[in-house]
């Protein structure tokens, strides 16, 4: 167990540093070295984590207090939530400080504009990742796909989709 403590460590360290945008752009990387690398549970594991954590009151990021419960109970939670909000809490204040000191450089323009195509990409291959977790049958990618159109063309707001996809699940409709 301590093994997995320090590697529960290391990695949400790491994908502190790399959440640029949110913290649903590390999702691949955090999906990859859960559930390829330490194999400590299946993609369906990780994407039914995630829809917990999506679906509970409280910060998106919950997915990651989830894993380290999964893994190690209680000393994983501690590990992971310190691992991952930690690092990134102390950039973030160093960054803010910094941002505030140069705020009239026309560079911050510049990095603002190139950093947004980076977070799309990075949020886009989070949304491909655990569709595809989630999606075993034919029906499922139609809903999935139906979701993506409706949220994308129209002003619903995202939980009557969620209530819907709820609704569809407690049919049966899919499986």
């Amino acid at each position: 167990m301590k093994d997995d403590l320090v590697s529960l460590a290391g990695i949400f360290s790491q994908l502190s540093l790399l959440a640029f945008g949110g913290g649903n752009t590390i999702l691949p990387e955090m999906q990859r070295q859960v559930v390829q690398v330490h194999h400590w549970m299946t993609k369906a594991d990780f994407s039914a984590l995630f829809a917990l954590a999506q679906a509970a009151p409280g910060p998106n990021m919950m997915v990651v207090t989830l894993i380290g419960w999964h893994v190690a109970g209680w000393p994983g939670v501690l590990i992971t939530s310190l691992a991952k909000f930690g690092p990134s809490s102390l950039v973030t204040i160093l960054a803010l400080h910094a941002w505030e000191r140069f705020k009239d450089r026309p560079w911050r323009r510049y990095l603002q504009i190139g950093l947004v195509p980076i977070t799309v990409g990075l949020v886009a291959s989070s949304a491909l990742l655990i569709a595809e977790a989630s999606d075993q049958t034919a029906v499922l990618v139609g809903i999935t796909a139906g979701v993506a159109l409706l949220a994308y063309k129209t002003r619903l707001h995202p939980l009557w989709l969620l209530g819907a996809g709820a609704l569809i699940g407690l049919t049966g409709f899919g499986q």
